[in-house]
């Protein structure tokens, strides 16, 4: 595993979130509250793309069928998804976000 930068941290709002591509992966990077967490674009209840979903509070909706997950664990906050997302290591260095992939 690696540490990859993927945004500067000025360039994501907070409340905000952004679609990046590390080795062949689509991952979602989320801005709450100037922390920075890392999630796959990938509902597990559909393969829906997360990234188009909207972000509430600590929680990312699919689009799709509306169900959630909770940014910081990956964890099902409502159906009809039923496995987590995977989510990956977050740091800043400098103003370099970086994420472990």
């Amino acid at each position: 595993m690696a540490w990859q930068t993927v945004a500067r941290a000025g360039d994501l709002a907070q409340g905000t979130t952004r679609v990046v591509e590390v080795d062949d992966k689509r991952i979602v990077v989320c801005n709450l509250d100037g922390e920075f967490y890392a999630i796959d674009d990938l509902c597990t209840h559909d393969g829906g793309p997360l990234g188009q979903g909207e972000l509430i509070d600590d929680l990312i909706e699919c689009p799709r069928h509306g169900a959630m997950f909770e940014v910081k664990t990956g964890k099902v906050a409502s159906l009809p998804a039923v496995f987590p997302v995977q989510t990956y290591p977050m740091r800043v260095e400098g103003d370099e976000v970086q994420v472990e992939v």
